[in-house]
């Protein structure tokens, strides 16, 4: 899947196939390397070794994720991603919106049962694109009256979630002249414009695959790296004044990391003052409040 989602589509095809002709085996089926005396005669005594007695659970499991991996791999999934790479490709290199603008007029209604905005993005930016294209109208029409036509058009579509933003649009076409002085420059003269419509297509384009926008190997593994100095000064330390680490479900310091590596909040109980966990999740109590399921546990047996 993180190779489909780089777009290495020929390194993915070349790994599937490699899997394909070597399907995985039980872990529990690998014989033990014999290395010495000691553990021959352990094994000839015991007359077994652990990949005889192999857990079907085990064996399930491990072909489950196998057929999960094909079919993450599958070729429907693979032209969905060369879909959007081109299309990232146009909007990127060659600065082209109409195949993005396509694909997202095709997917209106699922793009609108999200919330989404980029249908509109991408509408405005070929608004000003429009607008900047020809200001003193040297093939007979100028470039704000092309927009301006361009938004006769398109813009009626918009008029219930967007009056506000295509007011300002449309006003902006009084400043033609000096658009750089007017009040509406930062729509005009914004450098990341592309960039920030770029990133709204991957977004949405892998939101309504059911997919996060980054790939989660690439997440976890930037993650660990931000963590790993302060881990490792964690366990120097500790192990100098020979403590140990025994904290199952949380780390015992914590690791700062970038909002864009912070997908929700951290809830600590207003009662205990502790962490909430999987297995103490945060509970609502019927006034509103809300604390750690032990703590409420507590408080009940206690009203009891």
């Amino acid at each position: 899947m993180h190779l489909l989602r780089e777009g290495q589509f020929p390194v993915a095809a070349t790994f599937i196939e490699e899997a394909n002709a070597k399907p995985p085996r039980p872990l529990h089926s690998v014989k033990p390397d014999l290395t010495s005396d000691a553990e021959l005669g352990m094994v000839v005594e015991d007359k077994s070794w652990p990949g005889d007695n192999t857990d079907d659970e085990d064996t399930e499991e491990q072909m489950d994720d196998f057929e999960t991996m094909e079919e993450e791999s599958s070729p429907d999934l693979q032209n969905q991603f060369t879909d959007m790479y081109r299309i990232l490709y146009a909007l990127q290199t060659r600065k082209e919106l109409d195949p993005a603008i396509d694909w997202a007029r095709n997917h209106s209604k699922d793009l609108e049962s999200r919330g989404s905005n980029l249908e509109f993005e991408l509408c405005r930016l070929r608004f000003v694109e429009l607008f900047r294209s020809d200001p003193f109208g040297t093939d007979g029409s100028s470039g704000p009256l092309k927009a301006l036509e361009y938004a006769r058009k398109t813009f009626p579509s918009f008029s219930s979630r967007y009056l506000k933003e295509q007011s300002a649009l449309i006003g902006s076409i009084l400043y033609s002249e000096n658009v750089e002085a007017s009040p509406y420059s930062n729509v005009y003269f914004n450098n990341d414009a592309w960039e920030q419509t770029a990133s709204s297509f991957t977004r949405e384009f892998c939101g309504l695959l059911g997919l996060s926008e980054t790939s989660p190997l690439y997440t976890a593994v930037t993650a660990g790296g931000m963590a790993l100095p302060v881990l490792e000064k964690l366990e120097r330390k500790m192990g100098a004044a020979g403590g140990q680490w025994t904290s199952a479900n949380e780390l015992p310091v914590e690791i700062p990391l970038p909002a864009a590596y912070q997908f929700h909040s951290i809830f600590v109980c207003p009662v205990s003052k502790e962490q909430g966990t999987d297995s103490n999740p945060p509970m609502m109590m019927p006034c509103g409040h809300v604390i750690a399921k032990e703590s409420l546990e507590k408080v009940s047996r206690g009203g009891k």
